[in-house]
């Protein structure tokens, strides 16, 4: 099982996901980083663990305000070019997609950023399947075309199902979530996001059935250890 590490980035500072709040975000307090600046707790992630997969939402672009981070993200891909970044920039639309096809990024399509099938059908026909689907549970349920969650003929291989409910709340991940959707989906490899707080959580959900977990909160605040990313990443 992977263990991926996740930065948000608002206004090109590392911020605090919790709970999908995403307009009282603060600057992460973190114990393996004294910064927020985001070259700094890449770097402090890479010492704690050599990851070679680093998620990357842009706060700014997925939620249409002020200017995007891709100049930060750029930055962090030529300090470190052999780390591969997964990238959520709310994209839905050809000319949001041109912004980061082009720069060997893993982009992200997220399913709340989709009006429709059709809307998402369009931009994945532009990716010839070369993304990865964020299927995406609010605190007040799913976002996105329903078709999405009702037929898994429109996934691509790796899916991430991202509960922010359960994001940055140090209450155990959403093992309700990858159970069901795994019961139907045995052949994706489906990674589980918000909520692992300890290596008991990363066992739970190694047995539910994840592929992999995203997670940020455990790292900073040295709840999971990098002896316990070793054992779950072999």
């Amino acid at each position: 099982m992977l263990l991926i590490p996740v930065i948000d980035l608002l206004n090109g500072t590392v911020v605090h996901a919790k709970k999908g709040d995403r307009e009282n975000y603060q600057p992460i307090q973190s114990l393996i980083s004294n910064s927020s600046d985001p070259i700094d707790v890449v770097t402090a992630l890479l010492k704690y663990y050599p990851f070679q997969q680093l998620y990357i939402a842009d706060l700014n672009a997925i939620q249409k305000i002020g200017n995007n981070n891709l100049e930060v993200i750029r930055s962090i891909a030529q300090h470190y070019p052999a780390l591969k970044l997964w990238i959520d920039a709310g994209v839905n639309n050809t000319s949001e997609l041109a912004l980061w096809t082009d720069r060997n990024f893993n982009v992200i399509l997220g399913s709340e950023n989709f009006s429709d099938l059709d809307n998402f059908l369009e931009i994945k026909e532009n990716l010839n399947s070369r993304f990865i689907l964020s299927l995406d549970f609010m605190p007040d349920g799913y976002h996105g075309p329903i078709e999405l969650i009702e037929n898994a003929r429109y996934w691509p291989k790796n899916v991430i199902l991202m509960s922010l409910a359960h994001v940055g709340a140090n209450q155990g991940a959403n093992l309700e979530l990858i159970t069901r959707f795994k019961q139907h989906a045995k052949e994706f490899n489906l990674y589980a996001a918000g909520g692992t707080r300890n290596i008991n959580d990363l066992t739970a959900l190694k047995q539910a059935g994840a592929y992999g977990v995203l997670t940020a909160s455990a790292l900073h605040n040295k709840q999971i250890s990098a002896v316990d990313i070793k054992n779950f990443n072999q």
